[in-house]
């Protein structure tokens, strides 16, 4: 395989612990006459993991992705994908990425399995339509026509397609929009047991679970530039910051005058978000204690994503 690897001194090339990289920029830019949509990016995403690429619409998300892809030219930086550069379309690089659309437009009228024989069609060295069935789980399903598989089933159809190359990298765009919880979490365990199977997965997502259940490396980009980029265990650390919530009937200004600085009070719930929990607990309690006032529902949590991504982009 021609990755790229993090390190090319002997010491590192030794360590069993040495990454493999599949994706890597430095500097990505991408403008469109005067607009600037991506803005010196630099990235890195390792062989074999999932990662997450968030942000809020505009962020410069799906153009970086598109690059990526090999679907829109870069205008200035470096980008390496799978050890080349996607711009060039080869037919090489072509057979080792599946790419997952947001939207689909197959045939509605085909079974199953008619759609992925067509689609297996176009590789050399294409997976077996019956390990696509099992992977996906939709071999019960093979000869239902498309228009009758249920939304899930129909986005499971999608990945497969993205599968027929048997590709190193998969990009997957919003994957489970519109999925009942039960659908969505389906399509989450069939995710990580592609990246058990070796496959290297990019995610853009809304839904901050899904990326804090499915990613291994979290990047988060806004107005074209990438703010941050690690695990969520570094993110937790790089943001710490612990969550405190209760109810109270009091309002907000009758709280301790440390505690109304920094909390946020909305229907009743208090909302507080500190780097030093153990000493607004004290204050808090203290205060309720020697008031009489009941702090009902108290919860105490470390920040989950959403709440880190939400600080983030404040």
């Amino acid at each position: 395989m021609d990755y790229t690897i993090e390190c090319s001194h002997p010491i590192c090339v030794l360590n069993s612990e040495i990454k493999l990289i599949a994706i890597k920029t430095n500097k990505l830019t991408k403008k469109y006459g005067n607009s600037l949509a991506v803005n010196e990016v630099s990235l890195t995403v390792n062989v074999g993991e999932v990662f997450a690429l968030l942000g809020p619409n505009g962020a410069g998300k799906t153009t970086t992705v598109e690059i990526l892809e090999g679907h829109r030219t870069k205008t200035s930086g470096e980008v390496k994908v799978l050890g080349m550069d996607p711009s060039n379309g080869s037919t090489e690089f072509r057979s080792r990425v599946g790419i997952v659309l947001q939207e689909t437009g197959i045939e509605q009228y085909l079974t199953a399995y008619e759609i992925l024989e067509q689609f297996t069609n176009f590789y050399k060295t294409p997976r077996k339509i019956s390990d696509l069935l099992e992977m996906t789980g939709l071999t019960e399903e093979k000869d239902k026509r498309v228009k009758k598989l249920s939304g899930g089933q129909k986005r499971r159809l999608d990945v497969a397609i993205g599968l027929c190359g048997n590709p190193d990298l998969l990009f997957l765009d919003e994957p489970t929009t519109g999925f009942d919880p039960s659908a969505r979490r389906t399509f989450w365990d069939m995710i990580k047991k592609l990246k058990t199977d070796g496959t290297t997965v990019v995610l853009t997502t809304h839904y901050m679970e899904e990326a804090e259940y499915l990613a291994d490396t979290v990047a988060l980009m806004n107005h074209g530039e990438l703010i941050t980029q690690g695990s969520l265990s570094d993110l937790r650390i790089s943001h710490n910051k612990t969550s405190i919530t209760f109810k109270t009937d009091e309002s907000q200004h009758q709280l301790p005058k440390d505690i109304k600085e920094i909390a946020v009070m909305s229907e009743g719930v208090v909302s507080i978000s500190t780097e030093n929990p153990t000493a607004v607990l004290s204050e808090l309690t203290g205060w309720a204690i020697s008031q009489g006032i009941e702090l009902s529902n108290l919860e105490v949590s470390r920040q989950n994503l959403e709440d880190i991504y939400l600080g983030i982009l404040k």
